[in-house]
């Protein structure tokens, strides 16, 4: 039985191999095979004379060249994908007939890509922004597409406002400018019209915005779907993936830093990461309504704007994804593989949802535009590991050579072949949803609740994720020029939260609101301006503690980045002992210096230095950690860079240890005012910073310390000046 789940999750590699070419040991050839006798030359008319136009050779590559790039994705351009593999924990026999959600154990290849939004493919990964998170399922049923992001809701309610979403958040068009953010005037003249916006608004405000490793983010399938059993009965579904390393983010003034150290920051990661073996995990959880509870709550399900609390439906874990292979070409696999929401399998269907529904024509309509034809899914990354037998023809670059002369259905010349799938062979059937309507272009009433969920979630913050929020709206709304705009953007967070309001407010130098009043926005010559207003309401719920980052999982520090700050003459025995504590739980130890090459220590051993403070950051790492050693102290202590490191490493909250012999290197930096004369066991719980004599006692505390990620409550002491 293990061996055929073995088969079956390699399965999608062994069809990719097919396509692999091994350049070694071969010759050049062209496109169609003949071998190349001088790749060095084009075909002249004479040493000196002009180029032929029938050199095929020189024609086809410069042709292959000018044409190897495809346009890239309108969102989503910037991305970084993997293989890996999904097992089915526990089934959902009953409420789907979907085999992958159906058979315990059963193992399903996957290819996984995710992606920054707004900004071009040279952008930087750190930009403010969602980040999307999408899942295809190469299943024995066919493939499966589940398209989602880190975060749970999306900024409008309806399809046809997406292309305006995007217009307004990409860079400007009479000038290009910005890049890969939406600190601009026309992003946030779209939101200020937008009251729907409101509570995605507050997502990308917060630190999700800002993830700390494409590996430690949540995702989600941000739609309500339908999952259809046997019985043809249907029950919602939402789709939830969480990471086992929990859910970790980086500070914007980090971020910034981050995007002119390593704009690749997320990409090489993942990439790391995987080639080490320490393979990314997510468990797959989902939230299960039956048809009955459609209208049993105080937000309508099929609102892409609204999510439902883990307190009113729990979630419930039912699989496993781990991603075990990079990409063999990034080209090949990560830029043309070809998502769509409508790729779907037999027991999983869609629903009314109108963001969904535009969703399903979009994709299709851009895999067309970018791969240049229907037959995108017969790319290797794209073919499904199911048998595809339909009568299909023809088209740019088809892959497929059909046999025979029936191309039509219903035939009798070639058997009746291919038949059709009755529902008990596994075809794809529609959840026969009853349907007696007047066609008109109308919002339902139970989508206008725009705040309830906005202040939800801000109430559901820590005091340190609450300020981030404060601090993005003020940067952002800082950046736009018209007055106006900032304005309807004030009256708007009043609706959410009129503390927060007033600090921003403040911050822009603008009066406080008192109302927000009607909404002005052009909304076609029949409608009614009380159609679109906000319904004031409020929640049921006062907070929910899965939508705070400050829960998240906080038991590994698995993959995590130490900087040892070291020179010659450092102890060898501190810098032995804590490398080996930290690595034998899975972090990764970078000697940082002030010169490459090699460091000796006091008792005259070589350690290989492969980073100095010239070519790395403290903002490319989780921790940092300062030996003893008297010489490597006076050389640290005397050192700018290392002073910058450890007062940038404080600022941006992150945990600091040192042993008793490399306080003097503390004492010259910045962040030391900040530090009390006696560190005992609560303050370095509490604070992150640690520092004794015990190398044993100090590698627990910095253990702990880093598994907590950041300690935030340091942001509220004077800013340290680095």
């Amino acid at each position: 039985m293990q061996k055929k789940q073995h088969n079956q999750s390699n399965e999608k590699q062994d069809d990719l191999e097919k396509n692999k070419i091994d350049p070694n040991g071969t010759f050049l050839t062209t496109n169609h095979g003949v071998k190349i006798n001088d790749n060095q030359n084009s075909l002249k008319t004479g040493e000196r004379g002009g180029t032929l136009i029938e050199d095929f050779i020189l024609r086809e590559k410069i042709h292959h060249f000018d044409h190897e790039r495809i346009p890239e994705r309108i969102v989503h351009a910037r991305g970084s994908a993997a293989h890996g593999v999904f097992e089915l924990t526990t089934s959902l026999q009953g409420v789907t007939k979907a085999k992958i959600f159906t058979e315990v154990g059963k193992q399903t290849p996957v290819f996984v890509r995710f992606s920054t939004v707004a900004g071009s493919r040279g952008s930087t990964d750190l930009a403010r922004d969602v980040r999307g998170f999408a899942v295809k399922f190469y299943t024995s049923e066919g493939n499966y597409d589940l398209v989602g992001n880190n975060i749970p809701v999306f900024f409008i309610q309806d399809a046809i406002k997406f292309p305006d979403l995007v217009h307004a958040v990409k860079p400007e068009p009479h000038n290009e400018l910005p890049q890969a953010a939406s600190a601009h005037d026309t992003f946030w003249d779209f939101i200020s019209l937008m009251p729907e916006s409101m509570h995605m608004i507050m997502w990308t405000m917060s630190d999700r915005a800002l993830p700390r490793s494409l590996r430690m983010m949540e995702g989600f399938g941000v739609h309500t779907f339908r999952l259809i059993n046997e019985n043809n009965e249907s029950h919602f579904v939402k789709f939830h993936w969480k990471p086992l390393l929990g859910v970790h983010s980086v500070a914007w003034d980090e971020a910034q830093k981050i995007s002119g150290k390593n704009s690749d920051f997320h990409r090489q990661d993942l990439w790391e990461a995987i080639e080490s073996g320490a393979f990314p995990e997510w468990e797959l959880g989902v939230q299960i309504i039956p048809e009955a509870d459609e209208h049993a709550f105080e937000f309508d399900l099929l609102d892409s704007s609204k999510l439902i609390p883990e307190e009113i439906v729990p979630v419930q874990i039912i699989g496993k994804m781990t991603l075990n292979k990079n990409p063999d070409n990034f080209f090949a696999e990560t830029e043309q593989v070809a998502f769509n929401p409508g790729h779907l399998v037999a027991g999983i269907d869609i629903t009314n949802d109108p963001l969904l529904q535009g969703r399903l024509f979009s994709y299709t309509d851009t895999q067309l535009s970018r791969l240049g034809s229907h037959n995108f899914q017969e790319l290797p990354i794209n073919r499904p590991v199911a048998t595809v037998s339909n009568n299909q023809r023809d088209g740019h670059m088809r892959h497929t050579i059909n046999t025979g002369r029936v191309s039509y259905e219903p035939n009798s010349l070639g058997g009746g072949c291919p038949f059709q799938a009755k529902a008990a062979q596994g075809g794809f059937t529609s959840f026969p949803e009853r349907i007696e309507s007047n066609k008109i272009r109308q919002r339902s009433k139970s989508f206008l609740d725009h705040f309830s969920q906005a202040t939800l979630f801000f109430n559901s913050q820590s005091d340190a994720e609450k300020d981030h929020i404060t601090d993005a709206l003020c940067f952002e709304l800082g950046k736009v020029e018209t007055v106006s705009i900032k304005e309807r953007m004030v009256k708007m967070l009043t609706k959410v939260d009129k503390g927060l309001a007033a600090k921003v407010a403040v911050y822009l130098g603008l009066k406080i609101p008192a109302d927000i009043g009607l909404l002005n926005g052009s909304f076609g010559a029949d409608a009614k301006p009380e159609d679109f207003e906000s319904v004031i309401f409020k929640s049921s719920l006062e907070s929910s503690t899965g939508l705070s980052m400050a829960n998240t999982k906080k038991d590994s520090i698995k993959t995590r980045q130490i900087a040892f700050l070291v020179a010659d003459g450092v102890d060898e025995n501190a810098v032995k002992k804590m490398g080996n504590s930290l690595t034998s739980q899975g972090a990764v130890v970078h000697l940082v210096a002030p010169k490459l090459g090699s460091i000796i220590s006091e008792n005259d051993v070589e350690f290989s230095v492969l980073r100095s403070f010239l070519t790395t950051a403290s903002v490319l790492y989780d921790a940092v950690y300062i030996p003893g050693g008297i010489n490597s102290v006076a050389t640290l202590a005397a050192e700018p860079d290392a002073l910058h490191f450890i007062d940038e490493a404080f600022k941006h909250c992150k945990p600091i240890a040192f042993d008793s012999m490399a306080l003097q290197v503390m004492q010259e930096t910045y962040c030391y005012k900040k530090l009390p004369s006696v560190f005992d066991d609560a303050y370095m719980v509490e604070a992150g910073i640690s520092t004794s004599d015990d190398l044993q006692k100090l590698a627990k505390y910095f253990s702990v310390a880093i598994a907590n990620h950041r300690f935030w409550s340091r942001e509220k002491i004077d800013k340290v000046p680095a």
